[in-house]
């Protein structure tokens, strides 16, 4: 990676910028229900229709309906927006002064397989967002694909304006990261904010005052 020249990093939200706290949101939705709120979480994600919710093919009001349907309760969609937004934990993982360094040298964009009430929070909640332009922020539920079709990683390139041997890519799942790779871009699966300091250095991101 060190011989390439990087233009653009882009990352992954969940679980790299924004830790995720099932507990916390499945705990109301789970109330009845003889599941745990990880189990319910695996169910919600290998439900028929979690495809279309991602890829912006369901509305914010027809999923809470959809749920309701699915898992029974009375929540109004005002209610059910709260509990599936605690997902998400309020404190971000990386302080914005790691952006506003890499921001001075690179591009950076946002590739998430996401939905758009999560969306609207998180752009709303996270002060670190100012620092992606919005049309790099590469949103599942806005392209119509997830990761990891070469679709959604194409158009997080394109909004940079680079070529994929020109970027970097940044994800906690290994397989998203390989996609990535496959598609010529440098790759770095997310573990700590310690080793992605340590894996950006690497990028020749020393001069910019980044510390392990």
């Amino acid at each position: 990676m060190a011989e390439r020249r990087v233009r653009a990093i882009i990352f992954d939200i969940g679980r790299v910028l924004i830790r995720i706290d099932l507990g916390r949101a499945m705990k109301g939705m789970a109330s009845g229900l003889s599941l745990s709120a990880e189990e319910l979480w695996s169910v919600i994600e290998n439900d028929p229709r979690w495809k279309d919710w991602q890829e912006g093919r369901i509305s914010a009001r027809d999923w809470h309906l959809y749920m309701q349907r699915r898992f029974g309760g009375s929540a109004t969609f005002e209610e059910f927006t709260e509990n599936w937004n605690l997902v998400l934990d309020p404190e971000p993982i990386h302080g914005s002064e790691l952006f506003e360094k890499l921001s001075k040298k690179y591009r950076l964009a946002l590739l998430s397989n996401t939905d758009p009430i999560h969306v609207a929070h998180m752009e709303r909640q996270y002060d670190f967002f100012s620092y992606f332009p919005a049309p790099a922020r590469i949103y599942s539920c806005s392209v119509g694909a997830t990761k990891p079709s070469p679709i959604i990683y194409r158009e997080a390139l394109r909004a940079c304006r680079v070529r994929a041997e020109e970027a970097v890519y940044i994800d906690d799942i290994a397989a998203y990261v390989t996609a990535a790779q496959q598609l010529g871009m440098a790759g770095i699966q997310f573990k700590s904010p310690e080793q992605l300091v340590a894996s950006l250095r690497e990028l020749g991101s020393q001069d910019l005052g980044l510390t392990v």
